[in-house]
C-alpha cells in the first residue's frame, strides 16, 4: 500500500457538533463522515492538514442552493463576512479538540517535516494545524499567538470576504477572476506568514488575491485542495494561468476530491469510477510537473464519489492511478512526497 498525506480535511468540525463524543468518533468512528482513526489506518493515510474553519450563519434567502448545484449552471452568492470574535472562539475550540487528540497519543501536531516523519514512523497520525479563512487573525500580532499554538498553514479566505481579501463564489461555469485583491491587512498577513514560515494556501482565493500573494511571498505557492479549471470550469478550480504562476515558484496543488468540483459537467452528484480525477491529474501534471501535484481530499467537507466514500477507500484511487499508467515513483510523489517536499522548502527557508 502506498501511503497518503492529505492536503485538506474538515474532520474537526464533527468533534464540536452538539452531542458528539470526540474521543469515540476519533478512536472508533460513529458511522458518519469520511475520517476517523480506523479508516485512516485502513486507507494508508498517515497524516494531513486539519482545518480550522468558522461556519457562516445559516442562509435566509429560502433557496436550496445544494439542489441548484445538482443542475448547473448555478451561481451561489458569496456568504456574508463573519465577525472575528466568534470566528476566533470557534477556531480555538477546534484547535483544542486537535490538542486533545494529541494528548491521547495517537496523533501529533507537527511543526516540522521531521515531526511528520517521526509521527509516521511511530504509528501516530501526523497533523498540520491549518486555518481556512483568516477570520481568526485580527491582526498580524495575533498570528504569532496562533503560530505558538502550532499553526503552520493558513488560507487567508474561505469563499466569502473578510478583512484580508475575497474568496471566490461557488459557481459553475465560472471564472475565479472575481473581486479585488488583498486588503492592506491581508498583504501584511502574507508578509508575516513569510517571516514566520507559515505556508500560505491559495484555495478559495480569487484571482487578484492569488496575484497579490505571488508578489509578496517568497515561498512556493500552494493550493491545498483545488482542481483544473480547464477540465471543470468551477470558480474553485485553478486556470492554466494560475497553474503557471504556481509552477514558476516550485509550488504544489492538491487535487480536491469534491464531486461537484471535479465533474466536467459541474453537477454536485456522486459518480462511479475515477475518470474525472485522472483527467484533472493529467492536466495538473502537464502544467506543474511531477513534483507539483498532490492530493487534497476535502474529506468531511464535501460530497465524495461512490468509489471513494471515505479515507478507507484511498487504495482504490491509487490503483486507478496505477492502472492509468502512473508508475510507483510518480504515485509516491502525488500521494505524499510532494507535500513533504514543499513543506520542507516552505518551513526551512
Amino acid at each position: 500500500m502506498i501511503p497518503v498525506f492529505d492536503g485538506h480535511n474538515d474532520f474537526l468540525q464533527r468533534l464540536v457538533a452538539p452531542g458528539s463524543d470526540p474521543a469515540a468518533i476519533w478512536a472508533e468512528g460513529d458511522g458518519s463522515g469520511h475520517i476517523d482513526l480506523p479508516r485512516l489506518r485502513a486507507g494508508g493515510m498517515f497524516g494531513g492538514f486539519f482545518a480550522l474553519w468558522a461556519p457562516s450563519p445559516a442562509g435566509t434567502d429560502g433557496i436550496d442552493w445544494k439542489a441548484r448545484q445538482e443542475n448547473p449552471p448555478y451561481a451561489v452568492p458569496l456568504d456574508q463576512p463573519i465577525p472575528t470574535g466568534p470566528a476566533t472562539e470557534h477556531m480555538l475550540r477546534l484547535a483544542g479538540q486537535l490538542a486533545a487528540l494529541e494528548r491521547g497519543g495517537t496523533l501529533t501536531i507537527c511543526r516540522s517535516v521531521a515531526d511528520i516523519e517521526t509521527a509516521r514512523d511511530q504509528g501516530r497520525i501526523a497533523a498540520i494545524l491549518h486555518m481556512e479563512g483568516a477570520e481568526g487573525v485580527a491582526d498580524p500580532d495575533v498570528l504569532h499567538l496562533w503560530h505558538a499554538l502550532g499553526l503552520r498553514s493558513l488560507g487567508p479566505v474561505w469563499s466569502r470576504a473578510n478583512a484580508h481579501g475575497h474568496g471566490v463564489p461557488f459557481a459553475f461555469p465560472g471564472d475565479p477572476d472575481t473581486g479585488p485583491g488583498l486588503s492592506d491587512l491581508g498583504k501584511a498577513l502574507i508578509a508575516e506568514c513569510d517571516r514566520l514560515r507559515i505556508m500560505v494556501d491559495l484555495a478559495h482565493l480569487n484571482a487578484k488575491g492569488i496575484e497579490d500573494v505571488a508578489r509578496i511571498s517568497g515561498a512556493p505557492l500552494v493550493s491545498t485542495h483545488s482542481g483544473a479549471h480547464a477540465v471543470a470550469p468551477s470558480t474553485r478550480n485553478l486556470t492554466d494561468a494560475q497553474l503557471q504562476i504556481i509552477a514558476a515558484t516550485g509550488g504544489v496543488v492538491g487535487l480536491n476530491f469534491a464531486a461537484g468540483f471535479v465533474r466536467p459537467d459541474g453537477r454536485r452528484l456522486p459518480f462511479d469510477g475515477f475518470a474525472p480525477y485522472l483527467r484533472h491529474l493529467d492536466h495538473l501534471l502537464i502544467h506543474l510537473g511531477e513534483d507539483g501535484v498532490a492530493l487534497g481530499s476535502d474529506f468531511d467537507g464535501a460530497l465524495m464519489p461512490n468509489d471513494l466514500a471515505d479515507a478507507a477507500a484511498l487504495p482504490r484511487l491509487v490503483e486507478a492511478m496505477r492502472a492509468h499508467g502512473y508508475d510507483t515513483p510518480l504515485l509516491e510523489k502525488i500521494c505524499w512526497r510532494n507535500w513533504l517536499s514543499v513543506l520542507n522548502r516552505t518551513w526551512q527557508r
